[in-house]
C-alpha cells in the first residue's frame, strides 16, 4: 500500500472515532437523556437542572485536573492508543449502566453519567492527539473539519435510529415498552452499540509512534510528572498557546454549557416534548455538520483564528436570540445559527492548536487543550443552575452563555497565529 492510500485509510479511521463518540454527546449529554433526566428522573424541571449542572460541573473540574497528567503519560510511555482504548471501554460500559436507572434514582443516574462524561472527555484529549500526526499542516483545518462534520453525521444518524426505533413508534424495536421509560431509557443501549462499534477502525488503522514506549510503572508516572512540569514550564515560551487556550477557557465554556442545557431548555421553557427535542437535535446536527465541513476549508484559506472569531460572533448571535426568544419558531432560529457555528468553533480550535504545537509534545499540549476547555467549564453550568434556582427561569440562567463568548472572543482577538505557526517550528 503507498504513502498517501495509507494515509487516506489513517484520516477516515480518525474522523470515525468522530462519529462515533458524538452519538454520546448528541443523545446522552444534550437531548436525550439529559431531558429524560429532568422530567422523569429527578423530582423537578427546575431541581433536575440543577442537578445536571452539578454532574457537568464535576466532570469539568475532574477532567481539567487529570486530562495534563494523562496527556503527559501517553507522550512519556506511548500509551496513547492505549489510552484512548480504556476511555472508549468505560465509556461503552457506564452508557450501557445508564438504561438500568430507574426514574427517582438521581445519585445512581448522575453517578453513571459523571464517570460516562469523565470517560469520554478523557477518550478525546488522546484521540485529538493524533490529528498533527495524520495529516500535513496545510490541510489539518480541513482534516480536523472532516472529523467534526463526521461527528455531526453520526450523532444524526444515530438521532434518527433513536426517534424512529424507540421513541416515536407506539412499540418500539426489539420488544421494549414505553412503562417507566424503558423505550427512553433504552437509547443508551444504542449509543453504547454505536460507539462500540465504530471506534475499532481507529484502533485497526491509526499507527501511533511507540519509538518512547515505556513500562507502566512507578517510575514512568514520576517521570511523566516532572516532563509535566517542564512542560508547564516551556509553555510560557510558546505565548500564542497560552492566549489561544485562555480564550478558549471562556467561549468553550459558552458551548459545554449549550450542549449541556439545550434540550432541558427547549422543553423547560418552550415545552419541546421529547420528539419534538429529537427533531430539533437532527437540524442542529445537520447545519453543525454542514457549518463544519464548508468552513474547514476556510480555516485553511482564512487561518484558524479569523475562522473562530466568525464563528464566536455567530454564536453570541444565536445565543442573543435564543435568550430574548418569545416563540418556538425564533428559538428554531437561534438553534440553527448555534448549530451551523459550533462544529467551525470546536473543529477551528483543535487545527490552530495544531499548528501552534512543537512536534512529541502533542498529548501534553492537548492534555492543556482539554484543561483549557474544563478548567472553567464548571463555571458556565454552575451559574446557569444557580441562576436558575435563584430566578425560577431557565431564561434568565441561559443568559449567562452569552457572556462567556464575548470574553473569549475579546481575548481570542489578541493571538497572533503566525507567531504561533512558527515557534512551533514544524
Amino acid at each position: 500500500m503507498n504513502k498517501s492510500s495509507s494515509e487516506s485509510r489513517s484520516i477516515f479511521a480518525w474522523c470515525l472515532y468522530d462519529f462515533a463518540n458524538s452519538s454520546f454527546t448528541t443523545l446522552v449529554v444534550t437531548f436525550i437523556y439529559a431531558t429524560y433526566f429532568t422530567k422523569a428522573i429527578a423530582e423537578n424541571e427546575i431541581i433536575g437542572t440543577t442537578l445536571w449542572s452539578r454532574g457537568i460541573t464535576i466532570t469539568a473540574i475532574i477532567v481539567a485536573l487529570l486530562s495534563p497528567i494523562m496527556g503527559a503519560l501517553a507522550d512519556r510511555g506511548g500509551y496513547r492508543k492505549f489510552l484512548l482504548l480504556l476511555a472508549t471501554i468505560l465509556c461503552v460500559i457506564t452508557t450501557t449502566a445508564l438504561y438500568f436507572v430507574m426514574p427517582g434514582q438521581t445519585t445512581l443516574a448522575l453517578t453513571w453519567f459523571i464517570v460516562a462524561n469523565l470517560s469520554f472527555e478523557m477518550g478525546c484529549v488522546f484521540y485529538n492527539a493524533f490529528l498533527p500526526e495524520i495529516t500535513p499542516q496545510d490541510r489539518i483545518g480541513r482534516v480536523s473539519a472532516y472529523g467534526w462534520a463526521m461527528g455531526y453525521g453520526g450523532g444524526l444518524l444515530c438521532m434518527f435510529i433513536a426517534l424512529f426505533g424507540f421513541v416515536n413508534p407506539e412499540q418500539p424495536w426489539f420488544g421494549f415498552s414505553k412503562e417507566a421509560g424503558q423505550n427512553i431509557r433504552a437509547t443508551n443501549l444504542l449509543v453504547a452499540s454505536w460507539f462500540a462499534l465504530f471506534s475499532i477502525p481507529i484502533f485497526l488503522f491509526v499507527k501511533e509512534n511507540t519509538d518512547r514506549a515505556s513500562v507502566l510503572n512507578k517510575q514512568l508516572f514520576a517521570s511523566s510528572l516532572i516532563q509535566l512540569k517542564t512542560t508547564f514550564q516551556e509553555i510560557q515560551r510558546y505565548r500564542q498557546i497560552i492566549r489561544l487556550l485562555i480564550a478558549r477557557l471562556f467561549y468553550n465554556d459558552g458551548l459545554i454549557t449549550i450542549f449541556a442545557f439545550g434540550g432541558i431548555y427547549a422543553a423547560g421553557t418552550f415545552g419541546f416534548s421529547v420528539k419534538e427535542i429529537i427533531i430539533f437535535g437532527i437540524v442542529l446536527n445537520v447545519t453543525a455538520g454542514l457549518g463544519a465541513f464548508a468552513m474547514g476549508f476556510i480555516d485553511d484559506f482564512l487561518g484558524g483564528k479569523k475562522t473562530i472569531i466568525i464563528s464566536v460572533f455567530g454564536l453570541s448571535m444565536g445565543c442573543l436570540i435564543g435568550v430574548l426568544a418569545f416563540s418556538k419558531t425564533m428559538f428554531w432560529v437561534a438553534g440553527i445559527l448555534v448549530g451551523f457555528f459550533a462544529g467551525p468553533n470546536q473543529s477551528a480550535s483543535r487545527s490552530l492548536l495544531g499548528r501552534f504545537i512543537p512536534q512529541e509534545k502533542e498529548n501534553e499540549f492537548y492534555g492543556f487543550f482539554a484543561f483549557s476547555g474544563k478548567a472553567t467549564a464548571f463555571l458556565g453550568p454552575l451559574l446557569l443552575g444557580i441562576l436558575t434556582e435563584l430566578f425560577q427561569s431557565q431564561r434568565v440562567g441561559m443568559s449567562i452563555i452569552l457572556i462567556f463568548f464575548i470574553i473569549g472572543g475579546m481575548i481570542l482577538m489578541r493571538v497572533n497565529e503566525k507567531e504561533g505557526i512558527d515557534l512551533s517550528r514544524r
